[in-house]
């Protein structure tokens, strides 16, 4: 079977307008200043790498309702990046280029909420496992012993 066969998230319009926005936030932390290593260059990074990972990791979950909490979180991450653009923007770290990052933020959105749209209607796993979304169960913390005058060790 060819390469160009197989069929994967890398195929998705959604996560390579998503790869586009990741490319553009590293070459826009390129241009930020020292100062800005540990804050809005970091906070730009990931969150343009959670939008790519997020909609990996959900097309890899079986039921829909799994794939979709990923990609919802994708794509605050995509909003996110694009309020970070705004921002440096805004600062004059870049140079009248927020149109078109606007631009390349909403058609990466646009084409993940089709994607969203089509994964809710196909509604893959719901024969097997209902309709009832894939949850972790909740930690049980126990604090009836728990002395506040005491320095935990």
């Amino acid at each position: 079977m060819a390469a160009k066969e197989l069929r994967g998230f890398e195929d998705l319009e959604c996560y390579k307008l998503a790869m586009q926005v990741f490319r553009e936030t590293y070459r826009v932390v390129s241009l930020l200043p020292p100062e800005e290593k540990y804050n809005l260059a970091d906070q730009l990074q990931r969150a343009a790498t959670s939008a790519i990972l997020n909609i990996a990791e959900g097309y890899g979950r079986y039921h829909y309702l799994d794939s979709l909490r990923f990609y919802y979180v994708a794509r605050g991450s995509l909003m996110e990046t694009l309020s970070a653009l705004i921002a440096c923007n805004e600062l004059k770290y870049t140079q009248n280029e927020i149109v078109r990052q606007r631009e390349l933020c909403h058609f990466a959105l646009r084409s993940l909420n089709g994607y969203i749209r089509y994964v809710r209607n196909q509604q893959q796993g719901k024969q097997e496992y209902g309709e009832r979304a894939v949850k972790d169960e909740a930690p049980v913390y126990n604090i009836e012993n728990f002395d506040l005058d005491q320095p935990l060790s």
